[in-house]
């Protein structure tokens, strides 16, 4: 049997073994963390070990950490028109997201499509900051008692690309914004830092950097931030941000792998010599456009477009060689067209329909790079070049 090759870490990572390991345990202990009998008090405490874990990951208080189904759940919890401000009592009524977010949040979740404004991004998929600019200005000189909303992400989940939030978030609030960032494929991958960011709300997955799905948080800056509308209501749990009985099981996964990426994000940026030479090796079989390759990407990410190459063709072969990438989002998964992040970037359309990603991740192995452009090159009608193997 072939030993399969996994370079869709994007999509989802592998489990880490102590996270399997720490939710069985939880799942044994009996309680509900509402409860105040001694079983319900242990509960808690997994859950509140796990909140400072998760805290520890983007820089944050625990006390600003609200557990979520995952990321899309966390970004529609704070991509709302009943946000509050205790600092500023003005109302949030204008959303800013830039051309290449995430469909979670392009869509802008509970506010209205006519509040709604789209930023344009240049050719490697950056946001336009002037542009922003010129949005926060039109809307605090139109609208001065009204606030706007900038969501922004750390990093692309299709081209790795890294935005410039820090900058971004520096023109929202000279204008009185806020900012939400999705930080889904930063967390674990790169160092976040909420505050030297100047995010106000950030939302992260568990199943992106070794814990398991199912599982996320909405991170706040500061307790001063609040939405009066929570998307679930129910018996006050997390604070009123979230009503239901928590997954303790999957929180307590989120923390450890949250501890365990953190205390690896070194290791993880030595992934970036990985993404590079299979680049060099992509080069050296066809001709290839490796889409935001200018900007500044996640070290683990590599999207491109081989010319003359179909991506549902080379996803089938690849498949069938025992190797897993995509195509893209994986939340657009079995939709072969074109990516709307690249057409954004201004990519042609026939590149554009062409695009594969591969997506290293912490369990990655050596080799994995190399049979990867073995398989490729049989794709491309092209010789393995055994220059490619050796860089």
């Amino acid at each position: 049997m072939i030993e399969r090759v996994y370079l869709d870490h994007n999509a989802t990572t592998t489990t880490r073994p102590s996270v399997v390991s720490a939710m069985a345990e939880a799942m044994r202990a009996t309680g509900n963390p509402s409860s105040i009998h001694a079983e319900g008090r242990a509960k808690r405490k997994l859950i509140e070990d796990a909140r400072r874990r998760v805290a520890a990951l983007v820089g944050a208080d625990p006390a600003c950490v609200t557990f979520t189904s995952g990321g899309t759940e966390a970004s529609n919890l704070a991509l709302s028109p009943t946000i509050r401000d205790a600092r500023d009592p003005r109302p949030v009524t204008r959303l800013l997201v830039s051309a290449v977010e995430h469909p979670a949040v392009a869509v802008g979740a509970r506010f209205e499509r006519s509040a709604i404004g789209t930023i344009p991004v240049d050719g490697d998929g950056v946001i336009d900051l002037a542009a922003l600019e010129a949005a926060f200005g039109r809307h605090a000189a139109e609208r001065p008692d009204e606030r706007a909303l900038l969501a922004l992400m750390f990093a692309n989940n299709e081209t790795g690309v890294i935005q410039p939030v820090a900058e971004a978030a520096e023109i929202a609030k000279r204008h009185g914004g806020l900012v939400h960032v999705d930080a889904v494929q930063a967390a674990g991958k790169v160092p976040v830092d909420i505050s030297a960011l100047g995010a106000d709300f950030m939302a992260i997955a568990a199943h992106k950097f070794g814990g398991p799905a199912g599982v996320g948080a909405l991170i706040r800056a500061s307790e001063a931030l609040y939405v009066e509308s929570p998307v679930i209501r129910g018996g006050g749990q997390e604070k009123g941000w979230r009503g239901g009985t928590e997954n303790a099981p999957g929180v307590v996964g989120m923390g450890v792998a949250a501890e365990e990426a953190l205390a690896g994000l070194g290791a993880f940026a030595g992934l970036a010599a990985d993404r590079d030479a299979l680049e060099a090796g992509l080069r050296r079989i066809c001709e290839v456009t490796v889409f935001g390759e200018a900007a500044s990407r996640l070290p683990n990410t590599s999207c491109f477009s081989a010319h003359g190459v179909a991506a549902d063709r080379a996803m089938i072969a690849l498949d069938l060689a025992g190797i897993a990438v995509s195509a893209g989002s994986a939340c657009s998964s079995g939709k072969m067209k074109a990516s709307p992040v690249l057409d954004a970037m201004g990519v042609d359309h026939d590149l554009s329909v062409g695009m594969l990603r591969i997506s290293f991740g912490w369990s990655s192995k050596a080799g994995d790079g190399e049979r990867f452009l073995e398989a490729f090159a049989r794709v491309a009608g092209a010789r393995p070049d055994p220059a490619a193997s050796a860089a």
